[in-house]
């Protein structure tokens, strides 16, 4: 199964496929690739950071099942190796759900909401995007929550964290479960 966790920035998505995957040992999450600067609050492996020219290189030898530019840097999801028998989680942006549910329509995809603008705004300050980066994440996510919850077969809003990992946990489960 595969399962797309997206959402606007600051809605936690991070946060929470990390809390899914330790929780759920048929979890394996798929690291995407950027070509963005790393946070200083993030770790080593919150993406694997690279440099354009290795991205578009991937791009060019098909090494990415979806892939975006988004304020001047490239996201993307490497393409996976094939044989692990776990469920595979990406957390992904919705241009990038998009194109993941064109190559595999039966994946199941979870769009987050943030609880507020107000809320996600304050998240996005908190994680030290600056200024203009905090109002185009913003400005983005009026555009993309319309399209994501259109798109979604289930929407959770992330307003208490551990509320929304067990509601999580819970729809994954039954989707296991309908198998």
């Amino acid at each position: 199964m595969i399962i797309v966790v997206s959402g606007p920035g600051g809605v936690g998505k991070g946060t929470i496929v990390d809390a899914l995957v330790k929780r759920d040992p048929q979890l394996w999450l798929s690291r995407s690739w950027t070509t963005r600067e790393q946070r200083p609050s993030e770790t080593d492996d919150a993406y694997v950071f690279t440099t354009a020219d290795a991205f578009e290189e991937r791009i060019s030898c098909g090494g990415f099942l979806e892939w975006t530019e988004f304020l001047g840097n490239y996201y993307g999801t490497p393409t996976p190796d094939v044989g692990d028998e776990r469920d595979l989680v990406l957390e992904i942006e919705v241009d990038g759900a998009q194109q993941v549910k064109r190559v595999a329509p039966e994946t199941m995809l979870i769009f987050v909401m943030p609880p507020s603008r107000e809320e996600q705004e304050r998240r996005l300050r908190g994680r030290g995007d600056v200024d203009h980066k905090v109002l185009a994440r913003l400005k983005k996510a009026e555009e993309e929550e319309p399209i994501g919850r259109q798109l979604a077969d289930h929407v959770v809003v992330n307003d208490d964290l551990e509320t929304t990992i067990d509601e999580m946990l819970s729809i994954i489960g039954a989707a296991r479960a309908a198998e």
